[in-house]
């Protein structure tokens, strides 16, 4: 799981003799966030307030924005953003500063008496909202358009409170460049959502530190220019960051980024945890009450940074960067394919498909990566198989109609389903191997497309079916019946692990010579199959047909039958239970397969 981003905040000026002297009509043109094209026209939203002689009028839009750049030249004066304190999973609030403070816009903050309000003006105040999307957020995720569209209500509404908030305020921290809003025409805001990505560069452009955070909060008001727009400016909210959050607070997604809303309104209002404790707990009193009286439900930030404190395990045991979850529907796919091996890989010791690894699978289809699997099964076995984890079929990864890579690559199936590739076994190569299981009472399995063929009965064979779900093998009466019965594509011999590594082995691949390889996937069984055959191979032949690159895919595997696919692909990861000789060629090792290690891998590095 990737770092856990709490709310911690840090108060930055921008204060270039540039910014200060940005006329209205500059702010203003920087303030459009989006393409023309890409705006929506809404609805004009009349709020009527008791509390003010002021009628408030509120204009409210929904936007998409294009580039970090157009947003970037925003900023202007101040900026706020969260932060981790020390790297790691330690999490904590920051001091209050040292003794001689902290200096900010070439001069000290200090603590200020308020000022005397200047008298209001009876006009109409109108409220402007932009609510923007960041491009690199999913087109089609129905929930962050619901969000989207919640907010150009809820912000309005919390504007209004925090308003009428300034009027009573005894706080003795809160700068006061913004006291009342009454002398003003219009008040503007902006809220963009954005992903990790967008908000890290951010970061990265205005603060130099390289890491997304939840909130930034960039105040575009400059007092001295006496506009009659209050320009307070924009609150940029990583909606990545904001959904683990509300994960880990048991809230939802909406419920969050409500919150941190509020914190960034907060921040361009003049309040600054950061100052002192009396600030921390001051702006702390403030959150809850304004979340109190919108009836949103959650913490304020402060406190939620407390809690998490108290909980939090200064020193874990293994740090965990995956992206877990529904974050998934937030990152864009590294990948446009993952090729997965099955025993060894996507299968535990069991033979199972793990509810982690399924829901992972799923939800790389999901966001739009294709899944095909690279087996050595048969393809009516590996379908059998995920079909017990909802995974088959035509919503599923592998179906009759899907492409993938079978039986170690000597079956490859394209669009449609469709046969792309057959290899078979050399007739006197089978024939001797038919030999040699009879001779020594080796069971033996010959793989005929969706058939296994045996010549007697075994309970090893019987375990090839009910253990590793492969087709019943059936047994045939003599060698050439055998033979003559089907196109073989190879032959499996079933013993015990030594037996297959100190006598069927050594024997079969000095017998084979050129005519067949070797290939072993378990520690118990020995395959002999066509000179040349792997997976690798296989998965290049399904690109090509494909019209797909190596560049393209991310494979995962355990066995030696997977090295030449872990080589081919432009990411490799290998199961820590696997071969060494395959962990050796993979780009990373990754945890067993007992321990979700498709998951893990999944999370960790597909998006």
């Amino acid at each position: 799981m990737l770092s856990r981003l709490y709310p911690i905040l840090r108060h930055n000026r921008l204060s270039s003799p540039e910014a200060r002297e940005m006329t209205r009509a500059a702010l203003h043109h920087h303030a459009r966030l989006l393409h023309p094209q890409l705006a929506r026209s809404s609805p004009r939203i009349a709020l009527a307030t008791t509390a003010t002689p002021n009628r408030l009028n509120v204009t409210s839009s929904l936007s998409s924005s294009s580039s970090s750049s157009d947003f970037s030249s925003m900023f202007s004066r101040r900026f706020h953003a969260l932060r981790n304190i020390g790297g790691g999973g330690d999490w904590r609030l920051p001091k209050p500063a040292a003794a001689g403070g902290r200096v900010f816009a070439e001069r000290r903050r200090e603590y200020r008496k308020m000022r005397k309000r200047a008298p209001k003006r009876k006009q109409e105040l109108e409220l402007s909202v932009s609510i923007c999307i960041e491009e690199q957020l999913p087109d089609d995720d129905t929930e962050i358009q619901n969000i989207a569209e919640m907010l150009r209500v809820n912000v309005p509404m919390a504007m209004k409170l925090a308003f009428n908030g300034l009027k009573d305020s005894k706080y003795k921290t809160r700068e006061t460049d913004i006291e009342d809003v009454g002398g003003f025409e219009t008040v503007e805001l902006s809220v963009m959502l954005c992903n990790d990505e967008f908000i890290c560069k951010l970061n990265k452009e205005w603060r130099g530190e390289d890491h997304p955070t939840d909130v930034l909060s960039m105040s575009q008001h400059v007092p001295e220019l006496k506009l009659p727009v209050l320009m307070m400016g924009d609150i940029v909210i990583s909606v990545e960051t904001a959904a683990r959050q509300a994960a880990e607070r048991g809230h939802s997604l909406l419920d969050e980024i409500r919150i941190l809303v509020i914190h960034g309104m907060l921040h361009l209002l003049g309040f600054d945890h950061e100052l002192s404790d009396e600030a921390e707990k001051e702006m702390e009193e403030e959150e809850e009450l304004l979340l109190k009286s919108l009836g949103w439900k959650g913490k304020g930030l402060i406190q939620s940074a407390y809690d998490i404190e108290k909980t939090a395990n200064p020193l874990p045991e293994k740090a965990d960067d995956r992206k877990k979850g529904d974050g998934l529907r937030f990152y864009r796919p590294k990948f446009s394919f993952i090729f997965c091996d099955m025993d060894g890989t996507l299968l535990n010791s069991k033979s199972q498909i793990s509810e982690a690894n399924a829901k992972a699978l799923k939800e790389a289809t999901l966001r739009g990566l294709k899944v095909v699997i690279a087996t050595g099964k048969s393809r009516p076995g590996a379908l059998k198989i995920l079909k017990m984890a909802d995974l088959a079929g035509r919503n599923g990864i592998v179906s009759e109609s899907s492409p993938g890579v079978f039986v170690q690559g000597l079956l490859v199936y394209g669009r449609q389903g469709k046969e792309v590739y057959r290899g078979n076994l050399d007739r006197d190569v089978c024939r001797e191997t038919c030999l040699y299981s009879l001779e020594h009472g080796i069971p033996l399995i010959a793989f005929s497309q969706d058939r296994c063929l045996t010549l007697f009965d075994h309970p090893l064979v019987d375990s090839l079916h009910t253990t590793y779900n492969e087709p019943k093998a059936e047994i045939i009466s003599s060698v050439d019946q055998l033979i003559a019965e089907a196109d073989i594509q190879k032959v499996i011999f079933m013993d015990t692990t030594e037996g297959v590594s100190s006598v069927i082995r050594p024997y079969w691949s000095e017998a084979t010579g050129d005519r067949a390889s070797v290939v072993q996937a378990q520690s118990d069984m020995l395959e002999i199959v066509p000179p040349g055959t792997s997976k690798g191979n296989g998965v290049k032949m399904l690109l090509n047909h494909l019209g797909a690159s190596p560049s393209e895919i991310m494979a995962i595997g355990d066995g030696e039958n997977d090295i030449e696919m872990l080589e081919l692909a432009s990411f490799g990861v290998a199961m820590s239970n696997g071969a060494e000789k395959t962990k050796a060629v993979a780009d990373v090792i990754g945890v067993s397969n007992d321990e979700d290690g498709v998951a893990d891998a999944i999370y960790r590095y597909a998006f």
